[in-house]
């Protein structure tokens, strides 16, 4: 027997490989399939089965395209009712895989589909718990994700999540491994480990939402608080998983036209596409294509897509370094963004070479920022998650989390300039790319963000550990 947890960062998500004699099971798979199917090859084993614990919310699953390339059966746990062919477990039921066994226990709470798989190996003994969005390293799904599929309130949903959890997952033994779905960095929970695994009996003893003698009126209550909105994209993504969707291939191979410069622009002006320039801050603030929208694919790329373009539908053409198309429409995909029409042919050289206007970004560094600043005069705008400028920020600077931006920008006052940073540059040259297709260019964005001004005699607040403010 083996188990393979292949986890994506930019996601933070886990998806598993499980084989025995000679057959095959994938959890969670991602949307392109030739990592499984090279894995599959690779050790001569059959696929199957393909195990769902649940629709999905934060990413397009990869089951459709495996199961038409494999013929492995799609399996989702109790109540879920896809667009498409499925086997609907029974809550208990077994399937068998080579020489072990996995056994469905329905875990609703999260979503009211939510299930766990429990791994039992070659001599009858529970082996490994995969636990979806049901349990996370730390943490638990946050139970506002599906209300109106439900159509209860959170409260009533985590209520179910409690019981989920006492009659099914804290039952079983103490070394049980819990491989969750997601890991630190993903929306799906609030205080989740970096750890990608742990075992049933750690949690028992490091999760909050385990603890022993814990009321259910307490559980509804520290689940529920301290909830963000989920990123934009979420419900889109989940319908996308329950309907069905394009081959990936047929997406990959749109997204790898190559559009010359001449066509470049007439495409966009047609198309009303976005034209998502991928490279790295410090070359985007250099010169882009006028009206470009910055996401670096070095950085959480895909999260910050679904949160900021929101629209999987919308129309978009890519402007990334040369050798990284595929790896840009790949990374789309996974979120639901399959609506790309190419990539600029030659990159943004070719658009430069060819004499065309090009845009830039007022970014300064640090120890200019330091200079020209005056604390309590000139307006700053820190636009990291609210935990991190709670914990320190630069005194007298304004909260304005990039998540928010569409709803912040139309405050900001065009004749009145500001100082602009997040922690290390990243996520302020995404926020100057928005604002300056919007017409904003009255604010000056810090190289190197916060980890730089830290370093500078800037006065700032008192430091405060970040994981206490989040208690």
């Amino acid at each position: 027997m083996k188990i393979e947890q292949i986890y994506t960062g930019c996601l933070a998500q886990g998806a598993y490989y499980i084989t025995s004699n000679g057959e095959a099971a994938i959890i969670d798979p991602l949307r392109e399939t030739a990592p499984y199917m090279d894995r599959l090859s690779a050790d001569n084993v059959k696929l199957k089965y393909i195990f769902e614990t649940h629709f999905h919310a934060d990413f397009v699953s990869g089951h459709l395209d495996l199961s038409t390339q494999t013929g492995a059966k799609i399996v989702y746990g109790p109540t879920a009712k896809p667009e498409f062919d499925i086997i609907s477990a029974e809550d208990n039921q077994i399937f068998e895989v080579g020489n072990i066994k996995i056994k469905v226990l329905h875990t609703p709470g999260h979503t009211m589909e939510s299930t766990c798989y429990l791994l039992i190996d070659e001599n009858g003994k529970d082996t490994a718990l995969f636990s979806g969005d049901t349990l996370f390293i730390g943490d638990v799904g946050r139970p506002d994700l599906a209300q109106k599929a439900a159509s209860m309130t959170q409260d009533q949903l985590a209520g179910i999540l409690f019981h989920s959890l006492r009659d099914k997952v804290m039952t079983l033994a103490d070394d049980v491994v819990v491989y969750p779905a997601h890991g630190a960095g993903s929306a799906c929970g609030k205080n989740m480990s970096k750890e990608t695994v742990s075992t049933v009996g750690e949690q028992k003893q490091q999760n909050y939402a385990l603890r022993a003698n814990m009321t259910e009126a307490e559980f509804i209550a520290e689940v529920t608080n301290g909830l963000l909105p989920p990123p934009a994209y979420f419900g889109m993504n989940v319908a996308m998983n329950k309907k069905g969707i394009p081959s990936f291939s047929t997406v990959l191979n749109n997204g790898k036209n190559a559009i010359d410069v001449a066509d470049f622009e007439q495409l966009v002006d047609e198309s009303g596409a976005l034209i998502l320039d991928t490279r790295n801050a410090a070359d985007f603030s250099k010169g882009f294509v006028p009206q470009s929208i910055n996401i670096g694919i070095s950085g959480d790329f895909a999260p910050w897509v679904g949160a900021l373009i929101a629209n999987v539908n919308q129309p978009i053409v890519l402007v990334t370094d040369f050798g990284k198309e595929e790896e840009t429409v790949t990374r789309l995909s996974r979120v639901g963004f399959d609506a790309v029409l190419g990539h600029l042919k030659g990159g943004f050289d070719a658009w430069k070479s060819a004499g065309f206007d090009v845009d830039t970004v007022h970014r300064i560094t640090a120890a200019q920022f330091e200079n020209e600043v005056k604390i309590g005069e000139s307006k700053v705008v820190d636009i990291r998650r609210e935990s991190e400028y709670e914990a320190e920020h630069i005194e007298d600077a304004y909260s304005k989390p990039l998540a928010y931006i569409n709803d912040w920008v139309k405050d900001i006052n065009p004749n009145e300039h500001f100082f602009m940073h997040c922690a290390g540059g990243y996520r302020s040259m995404i926020a100057a790319s928005i604002l300056q297709a919007r017409g904003y260019r009255n604010f000056s964005e810090i190289e190197g963000g916060f980890n730089a001004i830290a370093k500078t005699n800037i006065p700032k607040t008192d430091f405060m550990c970040a994981s206490k403010v989040l208690k």
